[in-house]
Formats: structure tokens, sequence, C-alpha cells
């Protein structure tokens, strides 16, 4: 049974690597492991790494145990957006994986930013950037204590 999770939790990592990257860029495409960043409309894709324009912490809000929902452990968390740049963030879009597993499997347990149907996160549309040297903040319900991954995809200037 082990064995059949292992293999079916890799699976699901090469199903989200192959359905999210390449990434389109302008006329370019970015590979796992690169940002496309648009700087005034000027598109590169560069190494993860390399990206200090903005920066994603996740902080641990509670975790708690629902007798409701058969003793499931939930935890709630908030991510935070940091724009490190003298210039205002246009828009963001930031990628996911299984490891995003909200409580109710819907929008009622992730709140402050657009889940998209293909699992990518993005701004709300009240909130259409993010100021310079500014944060903005999102929460969501996962099951679990694992928190989820989240990489910056794309970044806009």
């Amino acid at each position: 049974m082990r064995s059949i999770l292992i293999l079916l939790g890799l699976l699901l990592t090469i199903a989200f690597a192959s359905a999210t990257f390449p990434y389109q860029c302008g006329p370019q495409s970015c590979q796992f492991g690169q940002v496309c960043r648009i700087d005034k409309g000027v598109c590169n894709c560069i190494p993860i790494n390399d990206c200090h324009e903005v920066s994603l912490s996740t902080k641990v809000i509670g975790t708690w145990v629902d007798g409701s929902r058969g003793n499931k452990r939930f935890t709630q968390y908030d991510i935070t957006i940091t724009n490190n740049l003298n210039t205002d963030i246009k828009q963001i879009y930031i990628a996911t994986d299984y490891t995003l597993r909200l409580r109710d499997h819907s929008n009622t347990s992730i709140w402050n930013v657009n889940l998209l149907p293909n699992g990518i996160l993005t701004l709300p549309s009240y909130q259409p950037s993010i100021n310079a040297h500014a944060s903005f903040t999102f929460g969501f319900i996962l099951e679990g204590t694992q928190p989820a991954n989240l990489n910056v995809l794309s970044v806009s200037f």
C-alpha cells in the first residue's frame, strides 16, 4: 500500500510539472526551476534562485483535529508575498502542486487569492498590484500538517 501511495505521489508530481511547464513567457518558454520575469513588457526566464524581486513566506497560524471530519488534522497558513523592489508588482502567478490539499477541496478554505482551474494562484481583482516595498497576505486551510509547495511562476513589474 505504501509503495502505491509513493508511486501515486510521484505520478502527480510529474503530471503537475508537465502541465505547468514549460511556462510561456512572451516568445520564450520557461522551464521548471525558472521564473518568467516581465519588466516593462520585456520577458526573461531567470533561475528561481535569482528572483530576488519578490519573496514568499509561509506562517503557520494554527493546527487542530476536527472531530466532525473524522478526526482529521488541519493546519491554517498565511502566505505573504513581499515586493522587494522600488516599483509595483503588476501581476504574479504562483504554482502549486498536490500538496495544496484544501480542507474542503473548494474556495471556502482559501482566501485573498484567486485559485485558477489549473491550480495556479494569482492576485484577486480587489488587489490588482503590490506596491513597492509592500506585502500582501493570503491564506488557506490544508488537510494535514505538510505545507503546500508554492513557487513563483511569473512576476510582472
